[in-house]
């Protein structure tokens, strides 16, 4: 039987994937590859569902017709990837506390001041969990200002509650950091709010200027540039490099490099990790 639980049971027409590319495109730069309507349909098909349709292909039919702002931005929300989890790439958290933050604390001394952004924040893991690691490196007294920013508003108001499930918890957490910063509410964790008020979160196309962000000593851009074409990440790579502080430090996913920006980027290796510092 076809109903409005079953979406994929219609195929999803070619003009439909067309609209949907470059849609998505359009609204966040990120380029959905030929051949990932199975993706299509994980995604949006419980879009699909709440608005009470039978296909995707009625989904895209309703964004031309109405041109519903809020549903353009559910859309594209819900294709873009939010993995993460606490201190995801350990060994880049071990070269931040063995190296870099202990010259930048040093160089920074006489302001006891230090800023960093996570560029692609999601549910705030990456964030808090920079957070976390200053707070043990002994630096509570410091005016230390973590931002994190994301695209999708829905995974920013879940970073800023600050609460998530055991799953997410089980996902890199240390259990001496559980103890230390979170509460047990129900079947999920609370962050205290001596962690929380350490980071803001806000909405930023990482496409787009960032004068108004400020400066910064730590930039976590990763896992994120894989999803663009090869321009989008080079202006997204220059963005960053015009935000970064006079020798700041850039931390890309394992994967991801800075192409041929080597003029504005510095390769590093320390220990186990790669990190590119700002010439």
């Amino acid at each position: 039987m076809v109903g409005a639980q079953d979406t994929s049971s219609v195929e999803i027409t070619a003009e439909s994937y067309a609209f949907l590319q470059q849609h998505i495109y359009r609204e966040s730069g990120i380029v959905l590859e030929p051949g990932k309507q199975y993706l299509l349909e994980a995604r949006l098909g419980p879009i699909v569902r709440r608005q009470g349709l039978t296909s995707i292909n009625d989904l895209i039919a309703l964004l031309r017709a109405t041109g519903n702002e809020a549903l353009r931005r559910e859309v594209v929300e819900a294709m873009t990837t939010n993995e993460t989890q606490f201190f995801r790439d350990p060994a880049q958290y071990q070269a931040l506390r063995t190296t870099v933050l202990p010259e930048l604390i040093e160089r920074r001394l006489p302001v006891r001041r230090l800023s960093f952004w996570s560029a692609a924040a999601s549910t705030g893991q990456e964030a808090y969990s920079l957070a976390m690691m200053l707070r043990e490196m002994g630096l509570a007294d410091w005016d230390l200002r973590i931002l994190g920013t994301d695209l999708a508003e829905s995974v920013l108001q879940r970073a800023r509650a600050g609460r998530y499930s055991q799953l997410e918890i089980n996902r890199g957490l240390p259990a001496a950091y559980l103890v230390k910063y979170f509460t047990r509410h129900g079947l999920e964790w609370q962050l205290r709010d001596e962690i929380r008020r350490m980071v803001r979160f806000e909405h930023h196309d990482l496409r787009y200027g960032v004068n108004h962000l400020g400066s910064f000593e730590v930039v976590f851009c990763r896992n994120v540039l894989i999803y663009f074409d090869t321009e989008t990440k080079k202006k997204i790579l220059r963005q960053i490099h015009r935000s970064l502080a006079a020798g700041g430090w850039l931390l890309l996913g394992a994967v991801e490099t800075v192409l041929d920006l080597e003029d504005l980027f510095e390769r590093r290796r320390i220990g186990q990790a790669t990190l590119y510092q700002a010439r």
